[in-house]
């Protein structure tokens, strides 16, 4: 299991105090809305309030990032222990949160205890008065075993990934309970959350009110950033915003640490690089305008420690979790060629591009991790389409040889059958349904490479759509789908999915868990350390 006995109910104690604290922070959206959903202000008088709450991120065995957003000019302090009592607490004296970040800040956290609980508080000074500081606002996470420990029992992981949020105009709706399938995860106490992207719908505004095939009506907590497509740094930042007025969102990061990627929807649908809009929404056409926006304002709301402007500005990075896992975050939208019917012969740059393909070849071969996790923001073998000639994701409906992205896809492949790379698993989300894939040579026209699984989980609050068809080329077999049956179907119609994955500490087992809404387990898979074609 991941979690043994000690800390358990400390942890879950604490992020009720810490809800109630958000609870009493926060002002309602609207006059009806729940408090499932109640909305922090933006208040001027006073102390500096977190009423945003907090979050940390990219937590390994001796570090950890912690974010939060003030209501005004402040200078971040967190503080660290190891109960939530703060006795023989630690200081850190963070950045001084303004305009130019949108009041958003991160501390970074050095020299922590490997496989501990860590209590964090941040307080919000003001700056002109250091004395003179709002509430504190609490959370906690758990750091990475250390990954030196050799023989012996090892500690076990549990971690849960999903992605697609606040999609198709079903936003924030307090009759439904709000982004509800964030209390479903946060119940399950994962050592952390892996977000497959579309963190928001920056190209959907979310109206006040969709009325539902049977006559019912999905009314949204609106805002006025979220009433158009996103082109400006300021409406970039507003859809961030957006989901944190859910409080069952900000009980969920002020418990569990997040790894977070991107994918089309922080820009625009389907988006790539040197594209020109054909999108009579906007008024900004050029996506390397509208991608630098976003960008910008994704590193300003979530703690990513490559976003960081001392670290390299990009979203690929590996996470390492102990010796049981590590966790190699893509990004195949930023590097990726232009969509088009990629029935290309050569094609160097495809999906990844050359150099991001490069780290992840030589990444890969360094790992000693007994399971390696690619976190894919698409799909390898699932046929995704953009318009009615192109393709958005790797594959494009051929069976045969590589073509395309699929080119630097084999290219991969390859790479970790010669060398030897062992417990490569693939997740992801993007296509709004719940599924297995598990692709073969035996099967497939390329046949260079080991049989490795994929899986797929999400929307977490989105439209679902129906399943997509498969592609040949690397031999996919499809023992599970869950998939509605017509186009965009309301989270009030149809349940949100996420996916669980435990690694023992004794064994190895690595099992994955795919999950609706409400917890519910739809498919399982167990599968065994150093072993190849399961």
């Amino acid at each position: 299991m991941a979690q043994g006995s000690g800390g358990g109910f400390g942890r879950r104690a604490l992020l009720q105090g810490a809800a109630a604290g958000s609870a009493a922070l926060a002002l309602p959206a609207v006059a009806a809305a729940a408090p499932a959903a109640a909305a922090p202000a933006l208040v001027r008088g006073g102390r500096p309030r977190a009423s945003w709450g907090v979050q940390a991120g990219d937590v390994t065995a001796s570090s950890g990032l912690v974010w939060t957003r003030s209501d005004r000019p402040a200078r971040m302090v967190v503080q660290t222990a190891a109960t939530e009592a703060f006795r023989n607490a630690r200081t850190w004296h963070g950045p001084l949160l303004g305009p130019g970040t949108d009041f958003t800040g991160v501390t970074a956290l050095h020299g922590l205890p490997a496989g501990e609980q860590i209590h964090y508080r941040v307080r919000l000074a003001d700056p002109d008065r250091p004395g003179h500081a709002g509430e504190p606002v609490t959370g906690t996470f758990r750091t990475a075993p250390d990954s030196r420990c050799g023989g012996g029992r090892r500690e076990g992981v549990r971690f849960l990934w999903s992605g697609d949020l606040a999609g198709q105009g079903w936003g924030i709706n307090p009759e439904h309970g709000g982004y509800r399938v964030y209390e479903d995860m946060r119940r399950l106490d994962p050592d952390f959350f892996l977000c497959s992207g579309d963190n928001i719908y920056a190209d959907n505004p979310i109206p006040e009110r969709v009325t539902l095939p049977d006559g019912r009506v999905w009314r949204n907590v609106t805002t006025e950033e979220k009433s158009k497509v996103a082109e400006t740094l300021a409406e970039f930042r507003g859809a961030f915003r957006y989901n944190l007025q859910d409080a069952n969102l900000r009980r969920f990061n002020a418990q569990v640490p997040t790894i977070t990627q991107w994918d089309d929807h922080e820009v625009h649908n389907n988006w790539y690089p040197g594209q020109l809009l054909d999108d009579d929404r906007y008024r900004v056409k050029d996506v390397d305008v509208l991608s630098a926006r976003a960008l910008r304002a994704f590193g300003e709301y979530f703690p990513i420690r490559t976003l960081r402007p001392d670290a390299g500005g990009r979203v690929y990075r590996v996470l390492r979790h102990g010796p049981l896992l590590d966790v190699f975050v893509l990004d195949m939208r930023r590097y990726r060629n232009a969509n088009s019917p990629d029935r290309q012969t050569d094609d160097p740059q495809g999906i990844l591009g050359a150099e991001q393909l490069r780290w992840l070849k030589r990444e890969l071969s360094r790992s000693r991790a007994v399971w390696k996790v690619i976190a894919a923001d698409m799909p390898l073998g699932l046929v995704v389409t953009d318009g009615p000639e192109n393709f958005e994701a790797v594959a494009q409906g051929d069976p045969g040889a590589p073509l395309g992205r699929e080119l630097q896809i084999a290219e991969l492949l390859r790479h970790i059958k010669h060398q030897r790379i062992t417990g490569t698993l693939w997740l992801t989300a993007d296509v709004h349904y719940t599924s297995a894939q598990h692709y073969a040579p035996e099967r497939a026209a390329f046949k260079d490479f080991e049989p490795f699984w994929e899986f797929v989980s999400g929307p977490l609050n989105a439209g679902g759509f129906p399943a997509v068809k498969l592609d040949g080329t690397f031999g996919p077999e499809q023992p599970f789908v869950k998939a509605p049956d017509r186009a965009n179907v309301s989270p009030a119609e149809s349940p949100q999915y996420f996916g669980e994955v435990v690694i023992d500490g004794g064994s190895g087992e690595l099992t994955v868990r795919l999950r609706q809404e409400g917890g519910e387990v739809l498919f399982a898979k167990t599968l065994q350390p150093g072993r190849v074609g399961q």
